[in-house]
């Protein structure tokens, strides 16, 4: 778990590292706010035996608490009180619900994305992941790396891969020379290993997949290079054990992507 955590129930926002800050409570409404307080705190210390609470108090929140998606990330809303949490909200058996919300809504959004505009990299039978990438991305060209690696143990994927442009200024562009080149596949490992491109090609067809890829970025709510889709969870960022995790599983229990976003 992070080392803060927000629980986010009946109005109360929790801090679990003691950090949030106590807010005074007006003077004719002391008793009942108090009182109300102490019922929360004994239900919140039996609910989550495992954890200690160094402080308590009411949160500037008040009344209902409404989920939604923006750019690809679960918020709450408070009408309210008018204002946007950013926050995990787990449950009393440790489950993040927060997470599960995201990958339910990604899968949904999955049906939106072309096969045909991805760039496909690695064995047809491999397990089958999405990738949301940039040729500018540092942690993009790490991510290669730790594919290549596992692949030279025996643990290959399929990389379905759509392009983000929006974040660096030559990522484009870049994706057009790849996706122009001769041999896509070879040239995305060549820049993602650090060489030099050279003259950058251009095709209409490359531009046109760089476009598609972007509609594809937008409609999926993609705002940070890498974001993977790996057994029906989004991965943000490199996230290097989840991923040991995935391909540690025995070869019969790995999910690939649903047969129709496979090309």
């Amino acid at each position: 778990m992070n080392a803060v955590l927000y629980a986010l129930s009946a109005g109360l926002m929790l801090s679990f590292a003691g950090e949030t800050p106590s807010f005074a409570q007006p003077a004719e409404t002391a008793v009942p706010l108090a009182a109300t307080a102490i019922q929360a705190q004994q239900k919140l210390r039996q609910t989550f035996t495992n954890l200690r609470f160094e402080d308590f108090g009411p949160a500037p929140v008040t009344g209902p608490i409404y989920q939604a998606i923006a750019g690809g990330k679960v918020i709450y809303y408070a009408p309210e009180s008018d204002m946007i949490l950013f926050a995990a909200v787990y449950d009393k058996n440790g489950v993040n619900l927060t997470a599960l919300a995201q990958d339910t809504s990604a899968r949904r959004r999955i049906g939106t994305l072309d096969p045909k505009d991805a760039l496909a990299i690695g064995p047809d039978d491999a397990p089958t992941i999405i990738e949301f990438t940039d040729p500018e991305c540092p942690f993009c060209r790490a991510l290669d790396k730790f594919w290549a690696a596992k692949e030279a143990e025996g643990k290959p994927v399929r990389r379905l891969i759509y392009f983000v442009s929006g974040i660096h200024p030559q990522a484009a562009v870049k994706a057009e020379h790849i996706l122009c080149s001769p041999d896509a596949a070879a040239e995305f490992e060549r820049i993602y290993a650090g060489t030099a491109p050279g003259p950058l090609r251009t095709c209409p067809e490359g531009s046109a997949r760089v476009a598609k890829n972007n509609e594809a970025v937008g409609k999926m709510g993609i705002v940070a290079t890498p974001t993977l889709i790996v057994d029906g969870r989004v991965i943000s960022g490199f996230q290097q054990a989840e991923l040991e995790e995935f391909l540690s599983k025995p070869k019969a229990t790995l999910k690939a992507e649903p047969a129709s976003h496979s090309p």
